[in-house]
């Protein structure tokens, strides 16, 4: 911890109503290091936090502030939990007056101006500060991410895409056939947000099980373009999103073909030498697989390796989609940014049942 900041943070948050939002709160009001002085919101302006959500009684007593009236500049870090588009609108202003960004949307996920259009059909209001962003996937991106002004926080399928296969492609080897990388994966309906649609009613997503994106999702070019990072080559990736029917957690399994060559290596070591020293990796031992329920409130990631031939790695991952898919993941971004112990804030343990 950096022993030089003799005073809590001050934290804005634009955006506290969705589930994001209610998430970030959630963690941060218990931070130690966090005071919480801003939360936007145009529909609930003038309302106490606490009454939108009762489970933060007796720990916020902050009331939502129009964007007009809520002075993020004051802040120190500003947490963007909004649609896509939002943020870059604001950041210039905002690293003008020395305050960190950290969007949990899109706008500073992709490098590539003309993919992010292509996907997210707007303009990219601010490509400088793009440029100087940096993705917030800690496990893979800490080093670039300490003195960073701009944070894209992932996506919450990217992140367990991209942690899944980190130990095989960031190594002097590369384990696997690039061109053959299937990326099947489930979330719950959380992960689509709190707004209005019919998919995300009771009645068309209880006792129901589907696919969507198949054709394309907006995550996959954000995963292919981390795995390149990471590999310095080109990826074929067949990646399929399906919604199931739970509030929170995700799951995914990643099909790879071992090559030749590397078919005597023991990837449960591979996997355990990568992630020994990493607090929210959980790399499970040999026969055991993870299960949403186990990682549901935490910030924890846990992942199985198995090895099902001499040519097939199948890798299992299990998240909270809210946790660190999202709000977790954006606090432990801010904990390192600020040189705090990643950890504060974020020991939360699972909940079961």
């Amino acid at each position: 911890m950096n022993k030089s900041l003799l005073r809590k943070i001050k934290v804005g948050i634009v955006g506290g109503t969705g589930y994001t939002g209610v998430e970030l709160l959630r963690i941060l009001v218990r931070h130690p290091l966090v005071e919480i002085s801003v939360i936007t919101s145009r529909k609930e302006s003038g309302i106490a936090v606490d009454q939108l959500y009762p489970n933060l009684r007796k720990h916020i007593n902050l009331k939502f502030s129009s964007p007009e009236d809520g002075d993020l500049t004051k802040c120190d870090v500003v947490f963007f939990a909004t649609p896509h588009g939002v943020a870059m609108s604001q950041a210039y202003n905002l690293i003008n007056h020395g305050v960190k960004v950290i969007d949990l949307a899109a706008d500073f996920r992709l490098k590539n101006v003309d993919v992010f259009e292509e996907w997210y059909k707007i303009p990219h209001a601010c490509p400088e500060i793009l440029a100087m962003s940096e993705y917030g996937l800690v496990e893979i991106n800490r080093s670039k991410l300490l003195n960073v002004n701009v944070v894209g926080n992932p996506g919450c399928y990217p992140t367990t895409v991209l942690l899944g296969l980190a130990p095989l492609l960031q190594s002097e080897q590369i384990f696997i056939d690039l061109n053959r990388i299937i990326a099947d994966c489930k979330s719950g309906i959380s992960g689509a947000g709190k707004k209005l649609e019919s998919s995300s009613l009771f009645a068309e997503s209880a006792d129901n099980f589907r696919a969507y994106g198949v054709s394309g999702h907006r995550h996959h070019p954000e995963i292919v373009s981390q795995l390149e990072i990471m590999s310095g080559k080109k990826i074929n990736l067949i990646f399929v999103p399906h919604l199931v029917p739970m509030i929170r957690g995700m799951f995914s399994t990643i099909y790879t073909k071992i090559l030749p060559k590397y078919r005597d290596i023991d990837f449960q070591k591979i996997f355990e030498d990568r992630y020994k020293d990493e607090y929210f990796v959980d790399v499970m031992p040999s026969g055991n697989f993870p299960d949403t329920r186990s990682v549901r409130g935490s910030n924890t990631i846990r992942i199985s390796v198995n090895r099902i031939n001499d040519e097939d790695l199948v890798i299992l991952v299990a998240q909270d989609n809210l946790v660190k898919g999202a709000a977790g993941q954006a606090v432990q971004n801010m904990n390192l940014i600020f040189g705090f112990s990643e950890v504060i804030g974020l020991e939360h343990v699972a909940i079961l049942p």
